[in-house]
């Protein structure tokens, strides 16, 4: 099996990423110029008939957001493309906008043209500064090529343009409305919802969010139909899938798949991970980031790579991530640094999660260390129902994902560090 070149298909092929003229050749602006010719419902139900996902994570359907922010009420409107990919392990979108970057200006300026919107925002991560460089180019190309600004393409009254903005590094600000709060030049933190971003967003208006990867597919929709699109995944969603591999796999990196391409394959098959790097047989797999749920690859073996199959099976597509590690690791010292990173990068707004996140890497640091009883699972499994039930965004809501889900697949593995307590405190009886 080999990768399928949707949202790829101009990597490589462009000597300047930025150059409006060359990505024109390769089919850029028709997706927009084909806009030109359809009504706003025909254009939602282009998108509905597509069935994409949202790429950033949370799995919603783009139509049904995108039909929502149609029929919400007000004559201004924004589009915020979320381009701060603070996942570990995840360098996607990083790929779309270092070598295709006019594909998002293009789903951008296509949703600019859909909602009469006239500014549009990229909140682009910080320590991507290359990325930043080459993503302003393409900004000031597409101007002088009037695909932005004033009268874009020579029509009247199409007025939009984009601006960037570079994030300060808060894995919460991936969180939309956190991300919102920092572009308003707010400390960035979540806000509570209801009300949702299409009825009261940006400066208190309707907005749009949307990350890299789902802009980047409008185009493609627009271009090719919807059906088009469709076809290209499952009937649980459709389309192609960027998954980025790391890990014990032999071939790291990243890879744009066919929603519905078997797991194994994904993993095992030369065209894609190649199996094992170290020779040992691998164990399991973190799907989706650091928020997403642990898989034993010994039960994922008749899985497909697509939403509905994920699901099905306890775990989830996410961002696209994949770290996949053999036998040698022992799963409770890698969840500790997955608590590790939840404890960082809370925000502090609410209290199950500023201390939720911190008790629960101070346990997970008991059970490494040998100095955990049986008791401290119970306690450690009710705390992350707790963290998990009254967090304020999702951020406290999938901290304990992994933990919970590596639990349920490798007991064994802290049954393993619960041994050493026990077996030292045999040593200290025997000696007394």
């Amino acid at each position: 099996m080999k990768e399928e070149k949707v949202l790829t298909a101009r990597f490589g092929r462009l000597k300047d990423p930025a150059a409006v003229a060359e990505y024109r050749q390769l089919a850029g602006y028709e997706g927009l110029e084909k806009t030109l010719r359809l009504s706003g419902e025909e254009i939602l139900d282009e998108l509905d008939e597509a069935l994409l996902l949202g790429r950033g994570g949370a799995s919603y359907p783009l139509g049904k957001k995108w039909r929502h922010l149609y029929q919400a009420a007000g004559p201004d409107k924004y589009i915020v493309c979320n381009a701060d990919e603070g996942e570990p392990g995840t360098y996607k979108d990083k790929a779309l906008l270092e070598q295709d970057p006019l594909a998002v200006i293009e789903g951008m300026t296509i949703a600019g043209r859909l909602f009469a919107a006239r500014q549009g925002y990229i909140y682009i991560r910080g320590e991507y500064r290359q990325v930043h460089q080459i993503f302003t180019r393409a900004l000031e190309n597409a101007r002088k090529a009037h695909l932005l600004g004033k009268n874009i393409l020579g029509i009247p009254g199409f007025d939009y343009d984009i601006r960037i903005i570079s994030g300060a590094g808060a894995y919460v600000c991936g969180e939309n409305s956190a991300l919102l709060n920092s572009i308003e030049g707010k400390t960035g933190r979540p806000r509570v919802k209801p009300p949702h971003l299409a009825d009261v967003g940006l400066y208190g208006k309707p907005t749009l969010v949307n990350n890299v990867e789902s802009f980047a597919g409008i185009p493609v929709i627009l271009r090719e139909g919807g059906r088009f699109y469709r076809q290209l995944g499952t009937d649980g969603g459709g389309g192609t899938k960027l998954v980025c591999l790391t890990g014990h796999l032999k071939h790291r990196g990243l890879y744009e798949v066919k929603l519905g391409t078997p797991l194994e394959e994904l993993i095992y098959g030369e065209t894609f991970g190649g199996g094992s790097s170290t020779g040992r047989p691998l164990k399991f797999a973190h799907f989706g980031g650091q928020s997403g749920m642990i898989g034993d690859l010994q039960q994922l073996t008749d899985c497909r790579y697509s939403y509905e199959d994920l699901w099905e099976h306890g775990v989830s597509v996410g961002c696209g991530a994949v770290v996949v590690l053999d036998d040698s690791v022992n799963l409770v010292d890698y969840l500790t640094s997955v608590a590790a990173f939840f404890a960082h990068e809370s925000c502090g707004k609410c209290t199950p999660c500023r201390i939720g996140t911190l008790r629960q890497l101070e346990l997970m640091e008991k059970i490494r260390d040998g100095q955990a009883e049986e008791a401290d699972l119970e306690v450690l499994t009710a705390m992350i129902g707790h963290i998990t039930t009254l967090s304020a965004c999702g951020l406290g809501q999938s901290a304990g994902n992994a933990i919970r889900s590596g639990l349920a697949c490798f007991p064994q593995d802290f049954q393993e560090k619960l041994a050493i307590t026990t077996n030292r405190r045999k040593v200290e009886v025997a000696w007394l």
